[in-house]
């Protein structure tokens, strides 16, 4: 009997060890995410109307209303979803970092007949009067004609889409990946809303794009897809594509996964339209998948993501370079390499496309990259 005891409470002790894991797993995937107010319409126009009351009108407007409009078709998309909402519920200052104007840039640069909208979807951004606290990064971009600086807001955005009602269950509010699945999210409304071009925020355009026929992404390894460069026709076929990738990130969220809401959804969108899971299928026969192109890596993804460092190591600057001599984008990882900074002079393969694709951004960015 004296030997039981401990057993009995010991048995007892990982009951409960397992309830409170369990209770503890359904309190963080049933709760909203506290970030994610950053995203919540009312409380940005409360915050926004405060702001036109003290005399502040210089406001990112909404891309909804603004002019000009994104051309159905025939315009670029980035998008922001960082939360910078500060602790006294005052917007900040809109920035952007260097790597993220080098993209911009570099997409404006190249493509000077497409119109770029850089769509913030956090607190409503607002320009700085302020001529102490210069932006010269925001200049670098803004220096471009074809460059819009927009904000949205997501209720506003899915309403009259098919994610209107879906937006409203607050499946995507408990993300346990919040700021990632909010750009997944927009990134496929976007494209059903208007077609075009999206592009991560870490990539460097290398060349035009304008006359690439849509309907278009990358294959970034033997089995999936990637998110970060997808063209879209607005309408046809191309709308009929977005249509099933909006259904199929309805039906296949999950909020534990970093990766099935974004490069999953075309993946498996990819799939059904060429009735095949294997993804050098989709590239050699151009007639299975009905028109929508996938390229090889080489186009966007030549260097995959587990040798994101070949970008800034020097010694690998022409095995890189002579990697990437086809490819229309450069995808360089931000995940991975955003905390590697480059100092200005250094000679890698990010730097040298940075300096030829984006000057105005690099010069701009000062002694770090």
């Amino acid at each position: 009997m004296l030997l039981r005891l401990p057993i009995v409470a010991a048995r007892r002790m990982f009951i409960i060890l397992v309830l409170v894991a369990i209770a503890g797993f359904f309190y963080i995937y049933s709760s909203e995410n506290k970030y994610y107010s950053c995203f919540i319409e009312s409380q940005v126009l409360a915050t926004q109307q405060a702001l036109i009351a003290d005399g502040e009108t210089n406001l990112l407007e909404d891309v909804l209303q603004a002019e000009p409009k994104p051309s159905p078709g025939s315009s670029i998309f980035f998008h922001e979803t960082s939360c910078r909402l500060s602790d006294n519920r005052q917007l900040e200052t809109l920035r952007v970092t260097a790597r993220q104007a080098c993209a911009i840039e570099s997409a404006a640069k190249h493509n000077p007949n497409f119109q770029v909208f850089v769509l913030f979807a956090g607190p409503t951004y607002r320009i700085s009067n302020n001529n102490s606290h210069p932006q010269p990064l925001v200049e670098a971009i803004l220096s471009y004609s074809n460059v819009h600086l927009r904000r949205l807001n997501l209720e506003s955005y899915a309403s009259g889409t098919p994610m209107e009602e879906w937006l409203k269950d607050g499946r995507l509010s408990r993300s346990k990946y919040l700021f990632s699945h909010i750009s997944d999210f927009l990134r496929y409304l976007t494209l059903y809303r208007y077609g075009g071009l999206y592009l991560d925020m870490d990539v460097v355009v290398l060349r035009n794009m304008e006359k690439v026929p849509p309907n278009y992404t990358g294959a970034e390894s033997n089995t999936h897809l990637a998110a970060g460069v997808m063209n879209l026709a607005a309408t046809g076929f191309g709308h009929e594509i977005a249509a099933s990738c909006l259904r199929d990130f309805q039906h296949n969220f999950n909020g534990r996964d970093w990766g099935n809401n974004g490069p999953g959804v075309i993946t498996r969108v990819a799939q059904k339209i060429c009735g095949t899971k294997d993804i050098s299928l989709m590239q050699e026969d151009p007639k299975r998948c009905m028109g929508f192109k996938v390229f090889g890596r080489g186009a966007f993804y030549a260097v995959p993501w587990k040798q994101w460092s070949d970008f800034f190591e020097p010694e690998k600057l022409e095995e890189t370079m002579a990697r990437c001599k086809d490819s229309y984008v450069v995808h360089v990882w931000n995940k991975h390499s955003s905390k590697l900074p480059i100092k200005q002079g250094t000679k890698n393969a990010y730097a040298m496309y940075a300096e030829q694709n984006c000057p105005r951004s690099y010069k701009a960015a000062g002694e770090y990259f």
